[in-house]
């Protein structure tokens, strides 16, 4: 489990994380989301006591990372940006950090097979593509064998095979139990390897929880063809049902079902051209919490 408390840093008079809180569960793939510019970066540097927050702390299952002993043997952390000497091949990359994870030769092999790089062991980085590089972090950050994955926009620049690869890799992780927390500022491009979210907007948080429950948020309307939207929207005001808008041939109703739209317009003589179902994008409720800096939690 890891747990974010009350997070907090200042840099000067702006404050980059506000009084952060939020927790990431063992078997799942939290997604740590927000624009760039939100304190993502900051958030997931101070868990890992490369920055030192004001106030706050993080735990991975109750020991902050500083009081690990063997701490990339509990949480594997890859964060950007990523620096890789060009001219060390890809298993002198990861023998060079072994020592600091506690690992061998042959674990430093294990790994790169893991993320599909044995057959690159003896490349010389320098002439990795981007995917590639991306995999070789992964290996590096999987050497301890952690419980706890930590990835700082893991699929940035990736084209769509490298993401899919990554997401059935993380997918994997999670169904071994492990706890595996990502940021991105893009919810589209994590959609699909999300079990729970975490968004924050200036530092601070605007919603957390399962992925189902932001997708059931959404608000849904229905777009109604009429040649008398009065009144048709007279009969929803009626229902206590929202109207959004009316038209000279339509009215966009919020909240019930098309089949309780048509019920109620045949009941009421209201003759009707057409019912569309329309619904909020998971992109557009991204937006609006960031935008807005509404609070969901």
């Amino acid at each position: 489990m890891v747990i974010i408390e009350n997070l907090t840093k200042r840099y000067g008079s702006l404050k980059a994380v506000d009084n952060l809180s939020f927790t990431a569960k063992p078997g799942t793939v939290t997604g740590f989301l927000g624009p760039n510019g939100a304190g993502k970066t900051t958030t997931l540097r101070m868990s890992t006591h490369l920055i030192r927050p004001d106030a706050g702390r993080a735990t991975f299952d109750g020991t902050p990372y500083d009081k690990l002993v063997h701490p990339a043997r509990h949480v594997g952390v890859a964060l950007e940006p990523v620096v890789f000497h060009p001219g060390r091949t890809a298993i002198n990359h990861l023998m060079a950090i072994a020592p600091y994870a506690g690992v061998g030769v042959e674990r430093c092999h294990e790994v790169l097979g893991l993320v599909g790089l044995d057959d690159a062991a003896k490349k010389r980085v320098g002439k990795f593509s981007l995917g590639m590089r991306g995999r070789l972090n992964l290996a590096a950050a999987m050497l301890g064998d952690p419980q706890t994955l930590i990835l700082d926009e893991p699929v940035n620049g990736l084209d769509p095979e490298g993401i899919r690869w990554i997401r059935e890799f993380l997918r994997d992780l999670a169904s071994q139990g492990r706890t595996i927390l990502i940021s991105s500022h893009l919810l589209s491009e994590v959609q699909q390897t999300v079990d729970d979210v975490v968004i924050i907007a200036h530092g601070r948080l605007v919603y957390q929880g399962s992925l189902g429950d932001l997708e059931s948020s959404a608000n849904s309307s229905i777009r109604v063809e009429t040649p008398d939207p009065q009144a048709l929207a007279a009969l929803a005001v009626r229902q206590s049902w929202t109207v959004s808008e009316v038209t000279q041939v339509s009215v966009v109703i919020e909240g019930p079902q098309a089949s309780d739209v048509g019920a109620a317009a045949f009941a009421a003589g209201i003759p009707l051209a057409g019912l569309t179902a329309q619904s909020t994008d998971l992109e557009s409720i991204f937006l609006s919490l960031t935008e807005g800096q509404g609070g969901m939690r």
